[in-house]
């Protein structure tokens, strides 16, 4: 990495020496060892040399899954010698139930899946409801201990500013490049009926998704076609043109955030001139009917039904081959804008969700929940985790490749592959801790057509060195940026809504902005400033 972008472990260390003396010694003692150690093996299976059993909850996409008679698990606890009893629920409710459990001190051991945010890591770990992993990791995380040496922005971004690691994140492997970038879906077959080209500019994708909605390339003689579909909300449109407009040069982990052209000085993203033109575009597509009028109330299992009936011409989820049985899409090319960008910035260093397992100081055993947990970041337990468990549903050639069995990718039932793997494993949906990799992923974005699509993004893509971390703030300072972030938060995406859908006129941007400032926003960018400018000492 340039220097200049480098997140010195020296500024993090510093940092949290001025800290920690202000943290209660309580915390520190739960970093040691719990006295049930002695139960819990240094190396290898079973974990735990006396049964153990947990309390765990955890978020899951499919309704219909018991996670306590789960293949997964039940395969896990006989391997590692521990029980989880789980309490699960959808994604969907995830962020009201978490809340209540913690607000009612009612939470379980462990969390698993329950995607907290650095603000919820900060303010908990300071509680002491959930307790600093790093000797935990030194002592009984290798495998993870490894990643953190191999991928150090890694350790950087989970590294709270008092010093302390609170949560087992979600690693995308950053030679995964399918996984990491991709364009939308547009469909070939129609682009080749209309005798169109697939869209090089902004202005260009208007006219092809005008031409797909009126010119009936699917030949039924209906004006059944939709122009650009997703099931998982505006944020995926804005995300793929971001570039496009000049957006987020320093990518998408501080989404709000890029750098004043020429400086490392931060300016606010949904305040820019950029951004502006960026929802004008989405706003005259949405006016138009080119992009799916429900685009901010709909769901993804129900945008699938309509989806599936193969009447958009681009679609914004994974490669609709593999989600909605469609035949004919290929990734649609990275875009030039009317300023001439052209460049694809919605973009991670390879962290996802910091907390995506916790654990608590409810936990009677800490050491064997992060030998647990460790055994997922490992080659054996990532194979285990998305590939589930050889002649049931993977098989293995003598090289050691491995693939899913035809009842999992041809499912009798016509079940699609997450339906179908999910009847054994947990993976689908995205919400869990450990590492993605290509070698045992293998869902749609390992297939052909999205690395193909990838292959055809990164020469527009961001370079790692350019890409910043997530903020890592000290505790006063998350409090400042809560207080006043959430309610512009708030009110940038309702206005977001408002101009793309035409609720509100540009000739309001200007009090749209006002109403920003007013919100604190020039407090927000000094604290965000300031703890940038640390990192770089």
């Amino acid at each position: 990495m340039k220097k200049k972008r480098v997140y010195g472990l020296m500024a993090t260390m510093m940092l949290a020496a001025s800290i920690l003396g202000a943290c209660s010694d309580n915390k520190e003692n739960k970093a040691s060892t719990s006295g049930n150690a002695d139960n819990v093996n240094a190396t290898g299976m079973p974990i735990a040399k006396d049964k153990i059993e947990v309390d765990g909850f955890a978020a899951k996409f499919f309704a219909s899954q018991d996670w306590n008679s789960l293949m997964l698990w039940k395969e896990y606890e006989k391997m590692s010698n521990i029980h989880i009893n789980w309490t699960t629920v959808q994604t969907e409710v995830l962020a009201d139930k978490k809340n209540l459990l913690l607000a009612a001190g009612n939470y379980p051991e462990i969390f698993f899946a329950s995607a907290f945010s650095r603000t919820d890591l900060l303010k908990y770990g300071q509680q002491g409801v959930f307790i600093p992993l790093n000797d935990y990791i030194e002592k009984y995380a290798p495998n993870f201990k490894k990643l953190l040496e191999e991928y150090p922005t890694v350790k950087q971004g989970i590294t709270m500013a008092d010093g302390n690691i609170y949560g087992f994140p979600t690693i995308y492997d950053p030679k995964f490049e399918s996984l990491r970038v991709g364009a939308p879906w547009i469909n070939q077959q129609w682009l080749d009926k209309l005798g169109l080209k697939s869209p090089e500019t902004t202005e260009d994708l208007y006219k092809v998704l005008k031409a797909f909605k009126e010119n009936d390339p699917n030949g039924n003689g209906q004006r059944d076609e939709q122009g650009w579909g997703s099931g998982y909300g505006i944020k995926q449109f804005i995300d793929y043109l971001r570039g496009s407009f000049g957006l987020n040069k320093q990518g998408t982990m501080n989404p709000n955030l890029d750098f004043k052209e020429g400086t490392e000085e931060f300016r606010f993203v949904p305040t820019t001139d950029e951004y502006k033109q960026l929802l004008e575009f989405l706003n005259k597509l949405y006016s138009e009917d080119l992009i799916n009028k429900d685009v901010f109330t709909t769901e993804p299992q129900k945008f699938a039904a309509e989806a599936g009936k193969g009447t958009f011409g681009m679609l914004s989820e994974v490669d609709p081959k593999e989600l909605f049985k469609l035949d004919g899409y290929v990734g649609a090319h990275v875009l030039e804008g009317p300023n001439g960008d052209r460049q694809y910035t919605a973009m991670s260093n390879g962290l996802g969700n910091l907390g995506m397992f916790v654990v608590t100081d409810k936990a009677k055993n800490p050491e064997a929940m992060v030998r647990w947990i460790d055994h997922l970041y490992g080659d054996e337990g990532t194979k285990m985790f998305f590939m589930g468990f050889k002649g049931v549903t993977y098989e293995e050639d003598a090289a050691g490749n491995v693939k899913y069995v035809d009842n999992i990718t041809n499912n009798p039932d016509g079940k699609n592959l997450d339906q179908a793997i999910s009847d054994y494993l947990t993976w689908p949906g995205g919400y869990y801790p450990g590492i993605v990799t290509q070698k045992y992923f293998q869902g749609a974005e390992a297939k052909e057509n999205s690395i193909n699509n990838a292959q055809q993004v990164m020469p527009y893509a961001l370079k790692d060195e350019d890409i910043i971390p997530g903020l890592n703030y000290t505790l006063e300072e998350n409090e400042q940026v809560s207080a006043i972030l959430t309610d512009i938060q708030t009110y940038v995406d309702e206005m977001t809504a408002s101009f793309i859908t035409g609720k509100a006129s540009f000739d309001k941007w200007d009090d749209y902005k006002k109403t920003i400032e007013k919100m604190g926003l020039e407090k927000y960018m000094k604290v965000a400033q300031a703890a940038y400018d640390r990192t770089k000492k």
